[in-house]
């Protein structure tokens, strides 16, 4: 069972750009040592848009190599071409994967019928659990729940990671999707109200540079012990606010590089953290208790 703190884990670069596999290999260990439940390999955190199918799935399969097991690995296999996202989908579950996360197609802006052939044709190609991913001030493509409910039906197509950022869509993802349907807040700022009230885990940006804290508040939020998950979640908002000073994920690799866990590399089109921004992160990391 796929649950609690699912880190969107960054892929390491150097500073021209390369894979940086042994800061890789470094931050996989750092994951299971601070007990993070699961880890998503290459989903949109870890700049999915801008490696190529052989990096893309490199990365998932020593992901999966390094893990060998001890926890949940979720390949990242979203496309915004439905042949794209079933190669992807295919190649991820050859080398191991225990589920795939596939984002809504962004700027084609589909429509529902849309979606719902899309996600659909991918289940139908390749069968390995599948968890839909809603991110629409990314894509610019809202997966409504009329069409999730939809999608629940079909086999392999397993759970949402939502990410609207919204408790009411919350709140009526919960009253209306089967109890068996796996549903991750993408939203690590409400994740602890989220799962309070429902959701199985979250799929976090801020468990990449605070992995213990985040495990420790979704077990707790789990248990369904509100007021101790409410209080490890509080020295953490400012990471969940201050890690989106600037678009994911160039705040969470600079802070990476802060805390000498890689170097700060990143691909063009984006570029490192401006230095505008450095003491915001910084102080959002002391906050907690970080640096």
């Amino acid at each position: 069972m796929i649950h609690g703190s699912v880190v969107a884990l960054v892929t390491p670069m150097t500073a021209s750009g390369a894979i940086d596999y042994a800061a890789l290999a470094r931050l996989v260990e750092f994951h299971l040592a601070s007990g993070t439940h699961g880890i998503v390999a290459v989903g949109t955190t870890g700049e999915s848009p801008t490696l190529d199918m052989d990096e893309h799935i490199g990365v998932i399969a020593d992901v999966v190599r390094r893990v060998d097991g001890r926890v949940p690995v979720i390949g990242g296999t979203g496309a915004n071409s439905t042949a794209e996202a079933i190669e992807l989908t295919r190649a991820a579950s050859d080398v191991g994967v225990d589920a795939c996360l596939l984002v809504t197609p962004y700027y084609n802006k589909p429509t529902q019928e849309g979606l719902y052939r899309h996600f659909r044709a991918v289940a139908e190609a390749v069968p390995i659990p599948q968890i839909l991913y809603n991110v629409p001030g990314r894509t610019a493509c809202d997966l409504k729940t009329d069409t999730v409910l939809r999608l629940a039906q079909i086999p392999d197509i397993v759970g949402l990671k939502d990410a609207t950022g919204s408790l009411e869509r919350g709140a009526e993802l919960l009253a209306q999707c089967p109890s068996d349907f796996w549903l991750f807040s993408g939203e690590d700022a409400i994740a602890a109200e989220l799962m309070l009230r429902g959701y199985r885990g979250v799929i976090s940006v801020t468990a990449n540079v605070a992995p213990r804290a985040v495990a420790a508040m979704s077990e707790a939020a789990l248990a369904g012990h509100r007021e101790q998950a409410l209080a490890l979640d509080a020295p953490l908002q400012a990471l969940h606010r201050d890690l989106f000073v600037e678009a994911n994920p160039i705040p969470v690799k600079w802070a990476l590089a802060e805390l000498e866990l890689m170097e700060p590399g990143i691909r063009l089109p984006l570029t490192p953290l401006s230095a505008a921004y450095h003491d915001t992160v910084r102080a959002a990391l002391r906050q907690a208790s970080l640096l």
